[in-house]
């Protein structure tokens, strides 16, 4: 009955955090519901006995891919009301994929009511991390490194957005800096010694 009603209240905050991630005006308040999303869901990942999924969500996303993403909102500057411009003309596209996206969570999470026969429970010296990782190693290997190598061409993007020319912005030319000379740096001027009075 209490994990039941600690369900309910994880999912109700993870619902209304998921809500604001796309309805807050700032951007970083965005990505900070986005933090409280996922630790609800890692809550619900602890309920659900996958204690290993929960905390690398909390790592994972919150610790690094958050903290990145929220580095990248800060530096690029992003004109907020120029993005809400298209906000009506794309709602109807966004809501198509939000149903679909609703009718496949439905169908995978609703198959343990319309199904005739459960899968057994797991025995007790059964550990998740251990068949996670055979799944992720041996049928999904390929799937695992082709996720990969788009997390790091993503992070390459944000990387090189982050680092356009800007005019108020100071930089070093290394390359410059090792070809000066002493003759270009220091300047000896004359000067007459002053008398004490």
């Amino acid at each position: 009955m209490f994990e039941t009603f600690l369900f309910y209240a994880f999912a109700a905050i993870l619902l209304v955090a998921g809500v604001r991630v796309i309805t807050a005006r700032n951007p970083v308040h965005s990505a900070l519901f986005l933090v409280l999303s996922f630790f609800t869901a890692a809550a619900l990942w602890l309920l659900l006995r996958a204690e290993f999924l929960a905390i690398a969500l909390v790592l994972v996303y919150v610790g690094a891919v958050m903290v990145l993403f929220l580095f990248v909102v800060m530096m690029l500057d992003i004109n907020v009301e120029r993005l809400r411009e298209g906000f009506w003309r794309n709602l109807p596209l966004a809501l198509a994929v939000g149903a679909i996206m609703m009718f496949e969570m439905v169908a995978i999470l609703g198959r343990q009511y319309f199904a005739e026969a459960r899968p057994p429970e797991p025995g007790p010296g059964y550990s998740n991390t251990k068949a996670l990782g055979m799944l992720l190693y041996t049928d999904y290997a390929y799937a695992f490194e082709i996720a990969a190598v788009i997390l790091l061409v993503a992070i390459i993007a944000a990387i090189a957005l982050t680092l356009r020319q800007r005019k108020d912005a100071r930089r070093q030319n290394p390359s410059e800096q090792a070809k000066v000379r002493r003759a270009d740096r220091v300047e000896l001027l004359p000067m007459r010694a002053e008398k004490d009075e």
